[in-house]
């Protein structure tokens, strides 16, 4: 059976709904975040080298870091989450799948680290805005007319496009004024597979709001 190891209020949120989206079994191992710190355990590093979540393990072998492991899942257990290699829309899928962490993240973590340095990190906040305000345009003009991100279906590149734009609508101006998007976090909080995820897994600030 796969174990997810999971980190409270994570990325690995989303190897959760992934999971429960192929309905394929799995178990959880929990860690909670440093009260004061809000850094993951050192416990972590027993299962991975560098301490982080998530990583999940599978007949043997350990995978580490969202992407490779939602590309590891929808190629072992649901390759109907892609689209086909030689299908057009392949590479767009597989480009959504990277940009995700490779793109639309580090100027979120910038924002994070800068807030925290209070005055010091003054000098940064234009620059960071300016990214924000480019990426969020760009993915807003990016969802397709059946409201997700790859032709006209659901895709795993939904599942890693989720994390960034709900820490957006969190800490970084995504609201109403782009309303793709927001119908996009509203569609996919409402997915049952994506609330039987939050029941599993835990504390996690970044998804829907008690109305």
């Amino acid at each position: 059976m796969i174990r997810v190891h999971h980190l409270e209020n994570s990325r690995s949120h989303r190897v959760l709904w992934l999971l429960e989206e192929l309905g394929v079994p799995y178990e959880i191992g929990r860690y909670a975040r440093h009260p004061k710190t809000l850094l993951a355990p050192e416990t972590l590093k027993r299962i991975h080298p560098l301490g982080k979540s998530p990583v999940i393990e599978d007949h043997g072998e350990i995978f580490a870091e969202t992407g490779n492991i939602v590309d590891y899942l929808v190629a072992s257990y649901a390759p109907y989450l892609a689209p086909e290699p030689h299908d057009e829309l392949y590479w767009r899928y597989n480009y959504w799948l990277h940009y995700a962490e490779g793109s639309a993240m580090p100027p979120l973590l910038l924002k994070l680290v800068i807030d925290r340095l209070g005055w010091l990190g003054w000098p940064a906040r234009g620059f960071v805005a300016a990214q924000l305000r480019l990426h969020l345009d760009y993915l807003e003009a990016s969802v397709q007319p059946s409201g997700w991100f790859v032709g006209d279906r659901f895709t795993a590149a939904d599942v890693m496009l989720s994390f960034p734009l709900e820490v957006a609508a969190g800490r970084a101006g995504l609201d109403a004024t782009r309303p793709a998007l927001t119908a996009f976090l509203a569609r996919i909080h409402a997915r049952p597979a994506y609330l039987r995820a939050l029941a599993q897994g835990g504390p996690y600030r970044y998804g829907p709001k008690p109305k």
